[in-house]
């Protein structure tokens, strides 16, 4: 029963073979050159037909690196190895050697897994005059999308059901928008992905105090998407109130992030789940945003700086520290802190 289900409902790979992969992806062939590849599987359930790898690169810390036994009892059909681990490999197998595995297979995952092209404009979808397309043949636009007057959408952009693009929007080449997204007040580079219910240049949370009441501040500012973001389901990113704010090149938020008004979060960061971050927020670049962290008002975070999950932050954070904890720490006080607190709990 669960083959027939994962025959049905499982992702359909392109069919390919060993030799092509390694043609096209710069990889030693060994073995079997016209060995077909119909899909990719862990190397442990990896059985005839599939590609799998096995890596023993240290490069990033939170990759496992499996016994060495698990590469010889694999049945997978063909395998990708770095060059050191070749000779133990299973016989018969077909192999793809290169130095790094899993960049390998970043990309031959992106490849066989592709989904379909679609080009066109539903006539379901509701497009108002005065919408700008740079290449209107190479552009996609499911039924019951929405794009205002004012637009300018450039080739190759995907937007899916429901999807609202205003006026003042500007999609960049390449970019894919998700179901039921809505996107307003904002530039957005190329090849960003905006995934389903995300909400991109909506005003912010600005309010003053006046005779005792709150009054909603206006908002004229922007968001600004660089080159290569991509924007998890229902996060949230504010438009700013004056300055924009502004998303980095190769920046990926994880699903329902909250960055508010006049926030700048520079290159290459990560933000996981449940990050908030509020106004005039300025982080460097390749910052690491653990799971539900917290950042109050006009913080400053430098280049490289790590955030443990569940964080607060009400400091200044400087290149290249890890912090964690409530109040955020840096990470060496943090431990010392709680070691001392269990032994006097002990006591």
């Amino acid at each position: 029963m669960k083959k027939i289900f994962q025959f049905l409902f499982a992702p359909k790979a392109t069919k390919t073979t060993a030799k092509a992969l390694a043609e096209k992806f710069g990889m030693e062939l060994r073995g079997n050159g016209d060995t077909v590849i119909s899909g990719i599987a862990p190397i442990a359930d990896a059985t005839s037909g599939h590609l799998t790898f096995y890596s023993t690169e240290t490069n990033v810390s939170v990759f496992r690196i499996l016994p060495i036994e698990t590469l010889q009892k694999t049945k997978a059909s063909v395998i990708v190895v770095q060059p050191e681990n070749a000779d133990k490999a299973p016989r018969g197998a077909t192999l793809l050697i290169t130095d790094s595995p899993r960049s390998a297979m970043v990309k031959i995952i992106g490849d066989i897994y592709a989904p379909p092209t679609r080009i066109g404009i539903s006539r379901r979808a509701i497009i108002e005059r005065g919408v700008f397309f740079r290449d209107r043949k190479s552009v996609y636009v499911a039924p019951n999308a929405v794009i205002r007057s004012g637009a300018v959408i450039e080739p190759n952009v995907k937007i899916e059901s429901g999807a609202f693009i205003g006026g003042t929007a500007i999609i960049g080449a390449n970019t894919a928008i998700g179901p039921n997204a809505f996107i307003d007040n904002a530039t957005l580079g190329a090849d960003c992905v905006i995934y389903a219910c995300a909400a991109i240049g909506k005003d912010g949370f600005g309010f003053t105090k006046q005779k005792g009441k709150n009054v909603f501040i206006p908002h004229a500012g922007r968001v600004i998407l660089g080159d290569r973001v991509s924007v998890g389901a229902n996060s949230c990113i504010d438009r700013g109130m004056i300055a924009d704010t502004v998303i980095g090149e190769g920046t990926k938020i994880d699903n329902l992030v909250q960055i508010a008004h006049g926030v700048i979060i520079g290159k290459e960061c990560f933000m996981a789940s449940g990050v908030g971050v509020a106004g005039g927020v300025v982080a460097g670049d390749r910052v690491m945003f653990g799971g539900k962290v917290g950042i109050t008002n006009g913080i400053k975070i430098g280049d490289d700086a790590e955030m443990g999950a569940l964080s607060g932050v009400f400091r200044n954070i400087p290149p290249g520290e890890r912090v964690f904890g409530y109040p955020a720490e840096s990470a060496i006080f943090s431990m010392r802190m709680h070691a001392w607190v269990k032994k006097q709990l002990k006591t």
